[in-house]
This record gives structure tokens, C-alpha cells and sequence, in this order.
């Protein structure tokens, strides 16, 4: 509670002299940037940047009592020690009573088109895991995807370079991480594992949060940008998960991890539209079970294709888009050894719904979602999802 009082206090002071410029999210892929980038870009008149985002949503599964929620509340702070070198940092709340540190890094700009970058930062893993600001994506909850396969939101503490190559309309970024946390001892002479089958590797993320580290993971992303309305990307992610001191010798307490995205976002007129490929071979599948005990799969898939169209006239600033979403993705893509496919992990999301932008940077969201799995007989529950999000 005292750093929740100290935050507030904090945003309230600093917001009186140095406030982001409230300017249009825009929608036009090539020019679309996240909070970090924002407060990077901006030619303010104060050395500090203030700015949030924010989600309050409702839950309503079919036939079951629905949730209210405050999803997150996530405070962005800025720093320029000179033209050069800046600071930003993104501090989130979650459900009212969760603090998280989501990103502190320093960016030095070498040059125009290239900047070193060190702290603890995204893994530029498909299109959400960036660009997870409410009001940049349609859907009252983030892709599934997105949640169970990339994982969303991935950070972990690293170093790396990002730039652009102007000439090419090519962005590029490439850093060194910590990786995902495999295992741990138990306390009881044995080992737990914290991967499994029905969300992968979500388990293991650090979130930097006295981060175990033998072996670093190298992290890529490349979007193109150089034909107009359409931004396409490839993401790469290479390396092995993290066990303590004590055990990381054992057979099967790490696993090796072979990352590939592919996204695609289009706009034109009244028109958007996005796809997603992610697929992850993970090695050892086998070993990491028979030591854990876990259901690990040795591949993870997912893809997504999603339209949406403003019924609202063009050029006007309200817009209200009406999106339908087919997304289908597998935590059980493959196994290793005698491990049985488990269907329940295969899964159908059919999401449609309204997204209405009633001004920049706030949106109203509504949708309907129809969930499905390849067991036979399995009763997965459909949704309705209302949401309201912020970002300034």
C-alpha cells in the first residue's frame, strides 16, 4: 500500500509540469508506437514524461456469474539525461492489488538510426507482446495466443541494439536475454518444474524478479515497412531455459527453445486487418517431464487472422470498428516421447465484436467470444467481454 501512495504521488506532482501530448493512436501500421516508443519520441519541453494506460473489464462466461475486473493499471515514466541517453520505465497494477516492474531500460542513441539499449525490456515476439496498449488492438481480452504460446507481456533484463535502416524501410532489434525459468528444487528432495502443457512457458517467465541466469537466449525482430498501409514482421527467439546452481546439471532440468513469428498488419480507408504465426520447438520435452513430472509439449503453435472495418465515415476521430477474429492454437502441437497428445489443448477462439474509439486514446470495447477445443465432449464455456481502456 505505501508504494502504491508514493506512486500516486509521484504521477500527481510530476504530471502538473511534464505531461505526454494527448496525440491521436493512430492505426496506420507503419507509423503505430507503444508507450516505450512514445516516450522515446517525443520532443517535450521538460526533461521528465508522464503518460498511462489502463483497462477495466467485464467477464461473463456463459451460464456462470461474471467478473469485474481491473486488469491493469500501468504508470509510464521518462527521463532525458541529454539528447542522447533517456530512461524509461513502466510500472503496472494489477488487479487493484499486484505491483510489477514491466520495463526499466536506458536507450543511448549512437546515431540517428541505431541505439543501445540495457535493462529489462520487452522480447519482440509477434505483434501484442509490443503493442499491448488497449487501445491499439480490437477485443476486450488480448489474443489467446498472445497469452498461452508467446507469452504475453514477456520481459525479461537484457542488452541489445535497435534501429532502422531508412533506405530498406526495415526496423530492426536484436538483444541478449535471461531466459525462462525451467526449474527449482522442492524443498523435499525432489524437483518442480514450472512448464506445462496447458500454457507452455508462461510459467517460466522472470519478470525480473531476482532473476536466475546461466545461459543467455538471443532475441530478433525485423518489420518491414516499405509498402504502403502494410507492416510485416519476423521475430526469432534461440536459446535454453534457466535452472539453479544446484541443479542445472541434471538431465532434463533445462530445455532448448527454437522461437519463430510471423505478423502482418494492413490498413486502408476503413479497413484493418492483422495475422499472427508463432511456433515454438522446444528440445528435452521428454527428460523435463520424467524429472517434473509435467505434460510439457515439444511444440507449441498458434495463428490468428483478424478484420475489422470503421463504420463511422472516414477521416472522422471517432471511429467504431466491427472486427471478427478466427484464432486457433496448440500447447500440445507435438510431445515427445510417451506423452500423449492432450486435444483439450488444442483450441478454437472465434472472437466478433465492436471496438468505438470515442476520442485519442480512449476505447470502448464489446464482444462475444465462441471457444472450442478438439476433445470430444468437452464443454468450454463461451464469453461475453465488455471493457473500457485508457492510454495517454
Amino acid at each position: 500500500m505505501r508504494s502504491i501512495i508514493l506512486l500516486t504521488i509521484i504521477l500527481s506532482t510530476t504530471f502538473l509540469v511534464a505531461q505526454t501530448k494527448t496525440d491521436s493512436i493512430t492505426l496506420v501500421p507503419q507509423s503505430q508506437i507503444n508507450a516505450a516508443q512514445r516516450l522515446l519520441s517525443g520532443n517535450y519541453a521538460s526533461a521528465v514524461t508522464v503518460g498511462a494506460y489502463a483497462e477495466t473489464l467485464y467477464n461473463q462466461p456463459e451460464g456462470d456469474n461474471g467478473e469485474l475486473d481491473i486488469q491493469r493499471m500501468v504508470l509510464l515514466f521518462g527521463y532525458r539525461f541529454n539528447e542522447k541517453t533517456q530512461f524509461v520505465t513502466e510500472v503496472e497494477l494489477e488487479h487493484v492489488n499486484e505491483v510489477f516492474v514491466e520495463q526499466a531500460f536506458v536507450n543511448y542513441a549512437i546515431g540517428n538510426n541505431v541505439s543501445l539499449r540495457g535493462g529489462l525490456m520487452l522480447v519482440p515476439m509477434g505483434i501484442v507482446n509490443e503493442f499491448h496498449e488497449p487501445t491499439t488492438f480490437n477485443g476486450t481480452e488480448r489474443p489467446a495466443i498472445d497469452n498461452v504460446i508467446v507469452p504475453t507481456t514477456w520481459r525479461e533484463i537484457g542488452i541489445g541494439v535497435t534501429g532502422r535502416f531508412n533506405d530498406l524501410s526495415l526496423g530492426y532489434q536484436a538483444y541478449v536475454f535471461n531466459g525462462f525459468k525451467s526449474t527449482q528444487a522442492d524443498g523435499e528432495g525432489g524437483i518442480s518444474g514450472f512448464l506445462k502443457g496447458s500454457n507452455g512457458l508462461r510459467g517460466g517467465r522472470q519478470k525480473a524478479i531476482q532473476s536466475t541466469v546461466d545461459s543467455p537466449t538471443l532475441s530478433t525482430k525485423l518489420d518491414y515497412y516499405g509498402i504502403p498501409g502494410l507492416r510485416l514482421g519476423l521475430s526469432t527467439y534461440f536459446g535454453k531455459t534457466q535452472a539453479e546452481d544446484d541443479i542445472e546439471t541434471i538431465d532434463g532440468a533445462n530445455i532448448g527453445i527454437a522461437m519463430l513469428g510471423l505478423d502482418a498488419r494492413y490498413a486502408y480507408q476503413r479497413f484493418t486487418a492483422r495475422g499472427q504465426f508463432i511456433r515454438a520447438s522446444l528440445s528435452d520435452t521428454e527428460e523435463y517431464n520424467t524429472l517434473t513430472g509435467r505434460d510439457l509439449g515439444s511444440a507449441l503453435q498458434g495463428w490468428y487472422l483478424e478484420g475489422a472495418y470503421n463504420l463511422l465515415p472516414y477521416g472522422k476521430p471517432q471511429k467504431l470498428f466491427a472486427f471478427a477474429r478466427y484464432e486457433k492454437y496448440d500447447t500440445h502441437a507435438n510431445t515427445a516421447g510417451a506423452l500423449t497428445q492432450n486435444e483439450a489443448y488444442d483450441r478454437t477462439d472465434i472472437t466478433t465484436g465492436l471496438t468505438y474509439h470515442i476520442a485519442p486514446g480512449v476505447v470502448l470495447k464489446g464482444d462475444y467470444q465462441f471457444r472450442s477445443n478438439a476433445l470430444d465432449g468437452d464443454d468450454i464455456k463461451d464469453r461475453l467481454n465488455f471493457g473500457i481502456g485508457v492510454w495517454f
